[in-house]
């Protein structure tokens, strides 16, 4: 069957906290898959057949009503039981306190359940652009101390991922101590490990795996020293080296590529 993937991006304020809400629905055509990480914490529902999750140092986690992926630095092991039917939340950086209402440094690295799934699937209904703009009316947003000095930092990782933390602190007024306390605390991540990932993910974005990649090239202009340091970060973050996924991904049109997204 076709496999259905929409995504709402919800307007401001509440686009400073998520980057957008998505629904699934089809059956993937290989068992499993590792998805990259990509600084986020990502909030689900689960609509139809169980999902099981795997993240890179924990326990599977089998999903029946919902799930919660805290931030990460390696791939998450996506498999679905049969045919997937969900809708979720990925939030930004900055998101996880001010939107799902958890410390994201308690979900580092884990994935478990989602305590709001199971009333948000029973009020869901409609269509799936039904289902979406439902989503983003339950989203609140609350306080957490430091979100802007934080959300300051990460658009500057963002724009320029291999520049300097403390540069950055420098710019934003603190020290980079404290700057590296307050946004493990805010992101759930240090400031070098979110940068290690938007790099590898702006990569991922550039990738014609169907051509001719200039990976030295590339390394270069995205701010890694050699290619050797581009491959070690490529398959800590995607779990396979940079010729692998490329491998990989030929096997598939274009259109069914999603970056960051390796069938196994």
């Amino acid at each position: 069957m076709a496999f259905t993937y929409l995504t709402r991006v919800p307007g401001p304020p509440l686009d400073r906290y998520v980057e957008l809400i998505w629904y699934a629905r089809g059956q993937i055509d290989h068992a499993r898959e590792l998805i990259a990480p990509t600084g986020s914490t990502v909030a689900a529902v689960i609509l139809g057949a169980p999902i099981r999750q795997t993240p890179a140092a924990g326990r599977p986690f089998l999903a029946t009503t919902g799930f919660l992926i805290g931030p990460h630095d390696r791939p998450i092991v996506n498999e679905p039981t049969a045919e997937t039917h969900s809708l979720g939340v990925v939030t930004t950086p900055v998101g996880c306190h001010a939107v799902i209402g958890l410390e994201p440094a308690s979900l580092r690295g884990r994935v478990t359940a989602w305590p709001a799934a199971e009333q948000l699937r029973d009020e869901l209904h409609g269509t799936p652009s039904d289902m979406l703009a439902q989503v983003e009316r339950t989203l609140t947003i609350g306080g957490t101390r430091g979100t802007e000095r934080c959300a300051q930092a990460v658009a500057a990782l963002e724009k320029a991922p291999a520049r300097s933390v403390a540069e950055i602190a420098d710019e934003l007024g603190v020290s980079h101590g404290h700057l590296d306390r307050e946004f493990s605390r805010v992101v759930g991540l240090s400031p070098r490990t979110l940068a290690r990932i938007l790099r590898v993910r702006r990569l991922l974005e550039y990738i014609d795996v169907h051509g001719q990649i200039g990976w030295t090239e590339l390394a270069a202009s995205l701010g890694w020293f050699d290619q050797a340091h581009l491959i070690r970060d490529f398959k800590r973050h995607t779990g396979v080296t940079p010729s692998q996924y490329q491998a990989t991904l030929r096997r598939y049109r274009p259109d069914e590529i999603e970056p960051g997204f390796v069938p196994m």
